[in-house]
């Protein structure tokens, strides 16, 4: 008989509706198993004989699980996580539990490649992250999901979202309308994310309080931003000088994510583009990460794996 002890942390869980009133879920596992469980913040520590251990970490996960995508955990939703679990079935693998980005008002956000489970590791352990790869990979959604994420833990008090308006040439002046018409159809695919996360009400509220902030890369010159999640999409549109500019933007307690596609730079033919430089000046410092994405990470329609496919061929670039 081995005994074990194990920690399980739990990120975007509500610990008040999954211990239950008075601790009453939590009551339900310590009458069913031999073994300790305590709780302190958001962490477990699970000691007991081995084999039961490794079933409470299941049945904690799944009960998170469940709150989480459905919005409440009841007595009976409890008790039939514990029967499954017992008979050795299972609401959600530990695979798929560990790739889990964010729990949204719909749906869950989780790595679902070997690309995207690497970017997700890389942009946690990292201050600094760049995600390199052709459109469709999911580098702009999950870098969006991740400060989300950070967000709702309180690990950071705002989300900063910037992309370069090349087609506007940074100035925007000679577009009709006010300053959020003139950028909206250049950062919507931002804006498009963040509602697939937040409730409306919710997210509108944010942006008002400019607890969240989507701007054109252009209006971050000067600023200096702490206890932010910052993200910087289609980066290989900003030049060099812009790259540096966002970069040393990057205040205490903040963490910045860096997405783009070297094949679709729409800069002019002799400027040189941020991202590539990055690439090459920054690949050795601790703190910042780098991971690459292929088409095998293309998680869109099937066909845009096939397209990436044909470009390569017809650029000399196939595999």
């Amino acid at each position: 008989m081995t005994i074990a002890e194990k920690k399980v942390t739990l990120s975007n869980v509500d610990m008040l509706s999954l211990l239950g009133v008075n601790d009453a879920n939590l009551s339900i596992l310590e009458a069913r198993f031999n073994s300790t469980i305590s709780v302190r913040g958001d962490i477990f520590n699970i000691k007991g004989v081995l084999e039961e251990v490794e079933i409470v970490e299941k049945v904690i996960k799944e009960m998170a699980y469940v709150l989480n995508t459905s919005g409440k955990l009841s007595k009976n939703d409890v008790e039939m996580i514990l029967n499954l679990s017992i008979e050795g079935k299972e609401v959600i693998n530990d695979e798929d539990f560990d790739s889990i980005v964010l729990y949204t008002k719909n749906d869950v956000v989780k790595a679902k490649t070997s690309g995207q489970k690497k970017y997700f590791q890389i942009a946690n352990k990292n201050d600094i992250c760049f995600a390199i790869g052709p459109a469709g990979t999911g580098k702009t959604y999950l870098a969006v999901a991740l400060a989300v994420s950070a967000l709702n833990k309180g690990i950071v008090k705002r989300i900063v979202l910037a992309r370069p308006a090349v087609e506007a040439g940074e100035s925007l002046g000679f577009l009709p309308g006010d300053f959020q018409e003139k950028i909206d159809p250049y950062l919507r695919p931002l804006y498009d994310a963040l509602d697939d996360m937040i409730p409306s009400e919710k997210l509108k509220g944010y942006i008002e309080k400019r607890i969240i902030e989507i701007v054109p890369l252009a209006y971050m010159r000067g600023r200096t931003l702490n206890n932010a999640f910052v993200i910087l999409d289609e980066a290989q549109n900003a030049t060099d000088v812009q790259m540096k500019m966002f970069l040393t933007r990057l205040g205490a307690n903040s963490k910045a994510i860096i997405t783009g596609d070297i094949t679709q730079i729409d800069l002019p033919v002799k400027t040189k583009s941020g991202l590539i430089q990055a690439k090459e000046i920054l690949s050795e410092i601790t703190g910042v990460g780098f991971v690459y994405f292929d088409k095998e990470d293309v998680v869109r329609h099937k066909l845009v794996k096939d397209i990436i496919d044909a470009y390569d061929k017809f650029n000399g670039n196939g595999k």
